[in-house]
């Protein structure tokens, strides 16, 4: 079995996939060492690592040359948050999709809104257009990628986040997804309703509120992100642990 029919079948179980979010190579290893079964970006973490703000201000190529390094180091099957496709036009966005596929990663995130201020919901017929085009250019090329669309009426804080959910994921199906993603959605029976309406496999992630793993199971979810919590949970403590040591002028913080 190779890594891609690997992740695919990740999202089958009765467990929900837990990925890793990463930023760079040493955390991938790190949630290798762990044993994660697979490592996503996080689009935030990464861009706020080397200093950009998230919503594809990261360059292309810096992303690019992540994915090959960490495809070189690390054994398990890894997906990246290609936010809206680093491109406003299909070709733009089926290119850069291929260069990752050849780099050797086996899943993308593409999301149904435009990074912005304020960020932007495109009309459903028009990103699902889009997604028919890159979801037939992958199969008529036969590579090997698992398609997980992002929908984000939740994280935009709609009122009428589920029933636009609900049906963007009928869209999105009938497009070719391989997945759905619902960022920020907590609510158990928001979640039931969403995983009622569609086999495909649903994706939640990490938020206050958002219910224990095992009851996450019960309600039907394949999978779990972190988002860039996890990212942000270390460097909070990266700047309490450089205060300490400059308030008690010894390394004792950071050797105990």
């Amino acid at each position: 079995m190779n890594s891609f029919e690997t992740f695919s079948q990740l999202h089958q179980h009765a467990t929900p996939l837990l990925l890793g979010n990463i930023w760079d190579v040493n955390s991938a290893r790190i949630f290798e060492a762990n044993d994660y079964k697979a490592i996503g970006t996080s689009s935030q973490a990464v861009a706020k690592s080397l200093g950009y703000e998230d919503g594809e201000k990261l360059p292309f190529e810096t992303l690019l040359q992540l994915a090959k390094r960490v495809v070189e180091v690390v054994r398990i099957p890894f997906s990246v948050d290609l936010e809206g496709g680093y491109s406003r036009t299909i070709d733009g966005i089926i290119e850069n999709i291929e260069q990752l596929h050849d780099a050797g990663v086996v899943g993308i995130n593409l999301e149904d809104t435009v990074a912005g201020s304020p960020r932007q919901l495109q009309p459903v017929t028009e990103f699902a257009k889009t997604l028919s085009a890159v979801a037939e250019h992958i199969s008529r090329n036969n590579l090997n990628l698992f398609l997980n669309i992002r929908t984000d009426g939740f994280l935009l804080g709609m009122p009428t986040a589920l029933s636009e959910t609900l049906t963007r994921i009928q869209h999105y199906k009938n497009a070719g997804a391989d997945g759905i993603f619902v960022p920020c959605i907590t609510n158990r029976n928001d979640i039931k309703e969403v995983v009622k309406a569609t086999l495909l496999p649903i994706n939640v992630m990490c938020m206050p509120g958002l219910p224990d793993f095992e009851e996450l199971a019960s309600l039907g979810v394949k999978r779990i992100s972190m988002g860039p919590f996890l990212f942000d949970k270390v460097y909070e403590n990266a700047g309490k642990l450089s205060k300490a040591i400059n308030a008690d002028k010894n390394f004792s913080s950071i050797l105990a």
